[in-house]
């Protein structure tokens, strides 16, 4: 695929010839734009987050992870150093890596020092838990009880699935997580898994939304990686279920390129259809892959 065909998928004329190679490139459709418009790199705290961060756009949006190695109290260090740059910065915060009720207050002083509104919190695969969290509720519910500056939490969805964790399960978690934090007096959000299907995706959506899942959707999609990142860091951040699934699909596979994977298609398959579905923005897994995913972002919106 040519990036003039690229551009002309995401301007919803996928089929037209293309023009002559000196003819304006086309723009991206209105929906595409706005949700390219709201992208949140996440960040690896690994050696090549240093890179990672000299690429952010200036203010940018960022997610840190938390590492299964480096634990909770690396993802506060680097999600303040990104706050003292200037960027919007959410720290991901694994239950299973939270030692106790003394680790749960300097978590909560630390949001305090550092006035973060926002937190993103998940299970984690720690295994066993670090402490006695065995999920993000029990975590939330421990958090809730302490003074913080917190206005929003989001949570993590899973259109395909989770390789450890029944659907059933999973959707019953998801919905009681959005019942806790409505209770607490917050707002609520869910980031979707990586998933490249997009055709599942929004199966997947209109499914909880009809459970009655009010949150807005930060869509996930990985950034502009190399293809060989994509697949070794995937399997190691519990996403080899969607790798798979690309490595099957010829016509996605075809779209991992010598410059990297291209989101463009994935995010134009779902843009018409996110304000329907409640997707309010997308979340970037970059795989520290910063400066290719930002320099997509420019050229999508121009």
């Amino acid at each position: 695929m040519t990036l003039r065909t690229l551009f002309q998928h995401l301007r919803g004329d996928a089929t037209a010839p293309d023009a002559p190679a000196d003819a304006a490139t086309p723009v991206a459709s209105p929906a595409v734009r706005a949700l390219v418009a709201e992208v949140r790199y996440e960040l690896v705290p690994l050696k090549s987050v240093d890179g990672a961060i000299d690429a952010l756009p200036p203010g940018s949006p960022v997610s840190v992870t938390c590492s299964p190695t480096k634990g909770v109290d690396t993802t506060l260090e680097l999600t303040a150093r990104l706050i003292d740059l200037g960027h919007d910065a959410v720290p991901h915060l694994s239950a299973r890596m939270v030692e106790g009720p003394t680790h749960v207050e300097r978590i909560a002083a630390w949001l305090r020092d550092h006035g973060c509104e926002e937190v993103f919190v998940i299970a984690g695969d720690a295994a066993p838990p670090h402490g006695p969290y065995h999920d993000g509720m029990a975590f939330l519910r421990e958090l809730f009880e302490q003074e913080t500056p917190l206005q929003r939490v989001g949570v993590p969805g899973y259109p395909d699935g989770h390789p450890l964790i029944d659907s059933g399960a999973l959707a019953e978690a998801l919905h009681e997580k959005q019942a806790l934090i409505a209770e607490a007096g917050l707002r609520g959000s869910m980031t979707t898994q990586m998933c490249f299907d997009a055709s599942r995706i929004r199966s997947w959506i209109v499914d909880v939304r009809a459970a009655g899942l009010t949150m807005p959707i930060d869509l996930g999609v990985p950034g502009v990686v190399d293809r060989a990142r994509l697949m070794s860091m995937g399997v190691r951040l519990g996403v080899g279920a969607s790798l798979r699934y690309l490595r099957k699909n010829r016509a996605v596979l075809k779209l991992v390129g010598p410059s990297g994977y291209d989101p463009s298609e994935l995010v134009a398959d779902l843009a018409e259809d996110a304000e329907a579905l409640g997707i309010d923005g997308l979340h970037s897994f970059t795989f520290n892959s910063v400066a290719e995913t930002a320099a997509w972002q420019s050229a999508v919106l121009g």
